[in-house]
């Protein structure tokens, strides 16, 4: 896992796309605060960049770098968590402006998984996570399951967990109204 993890920060810094395991199914990922970078998990997907994309961070401190602000109701909430769960934040900041809706608006999770846990501490920044499939084709469960398009395409291949057989759902999904109220959205 260490040497994934370093090959994996050393093609993040050189504005490089990895393929590797999340807490849910295998991502795309590449540094969320590098625009070019962004574009280029765009292109491996065949996505159209107006689809927001899925960021990962690994601690409390870290999310408060890249909001405005955060609710009280949704810190208390980020405590409680026990399954994978994304949640929609209004007025990110310090983020590549691709990985931003058109509503001024980021999914982030915070992540629990041990090797994005520390992926991200070794980064030192947000990284993105989105399913690592070509647009419009099911979510690979497992890594057997993913096009080799979308293999080649990417810079580093994360080793670590290649031989798991254990089927993996994507996050829930979910955001807050201005009042606390919880919406489940996937």
């Amino acid at each position: 896992m260490d040497k994934d993890i370093k090959k994996s920060t050393e093609t993040l810094i050189n504005e490089g796309v990895i393929l590797y395991p999340t807490d849910t199914v295998w991502g795309l990922g590449c540094d969320a605060t590098n625009i070019e970078a962004v574009s280029k998990i765009f292109q491996i997907k065949q996505r159209n960049e107006s689809k927001s994309l899925i960021i990962l961070i690994n601690s409390i401190e870290m999310l408060q770098q890249y909001l405005s602000e955060i609710p009280n109701y949704i810190l208390n909430f980020l405590k409680t968590i026990q399954n994978p769960t994304t949640i929609i934040y209004s007025n990110p900041k310090n983020l590549a402006k691709n990985v931003i809706s058109s509503e001024n608006t980021v999914a982030i999770r915070l992540i629990q998984d041990e090797f994005c846990q520390k992926l991200i501490k070794n980064f030192g920044k947000p990284i993105v996570s989105t399913s690592a499939n070509i647009s419009g084709e099911p979510t690979p469960q497992i890594f057997s399951d993913i096009n080799p398009q979308i293999i080649k395409n990417c810079d580093y291949v994360v080793k670590h967990r290649q031989n798991d057989t254990e089927k993996r759902t994507p996050s829930r999904l979910v955001r807050f109204d201005s009042e606390g109220n919880i919406e489940f959205l996937r």
